[in-house]
Formats: structure tokens, C-alpha cells, sequence
């Protein structure tokens, strides 16, 4: 019986995220361009911001990569013990 992952996330909780994503964009840049500082030091703070999300993206990726390949290493794992008991089950009938 084959499994498959199904993720458990509503549309409305994907609606909300990208929601929030878009209030946190337009809050970060209008308080950068309301900052009473020079354009080197607004480029600076706006360089940061967007490293900040990029790599942000960058390791839930990694992190989500690594909890689905443990998994199918889980399951070809499961496959093997339950090829050798099985085998072991055959040998000792025999």
C-alpha cells in the first residue's frame, strides 16, 4: 500500500501567509523610505531586507527538503526489514 504526503494546508491559510507577506513588504519600504538617512544607508537596509527574505525562502526549502527525502529514506528502510523478515519468515518454514 503505497503513501503518499499530502500536505495539510487550507487555502485560506496559504491566502493569509501571502497576505502577510504583502503587509510585511510595504511596511519594511515605507519605513526605509520615510528614514531620515542618507540613500547609501536606505540601499544598505534594503539590501538586507530582501537577503533576509531570500534566504529565509532559501531554508525552509532546506529544511522542508531534508524532512522529505528522511522520509523516503524511512520508507525504502521499511521496505528492506519487511523484504528480510519476510525472507527470514520463508527460511524457517522451509
Amino acid at each position: 500500500m503505497q503513501q503518499t504526503y499530502v500536505p495539510k494546508v487550507s487555502k485560506a491559510w496559504n491566502t493569509f501567509t501571502y497576505f502577510n507577506f504583502g503587509i510585511a513588504v510595504f511596511m519594511m519600504a515605507a519605513g526605509i523610505w520615510s528614514l531620515q538617512a542618507s540613500m547609501t544607508a536606505k540601499g544598505y537596509y534594503a539590501m538586507a531586507a530582501i537577503m533576509l527574505v531570500y534566504s529565509t525562502a532559501g531554508i525552509t526549502k532546506a529544511l522542508r527538503d531534508n524532512e522529505e527525502s528522511a522520509r523516503l529514506y524511512n520508507k525504502i528502510e521499511d521496505a528492506r526489514t519487511e523484504r528480510m523478515l519476510a525472507d527470514i519468515a520463508k527460511d524457517t518454514r522451509d
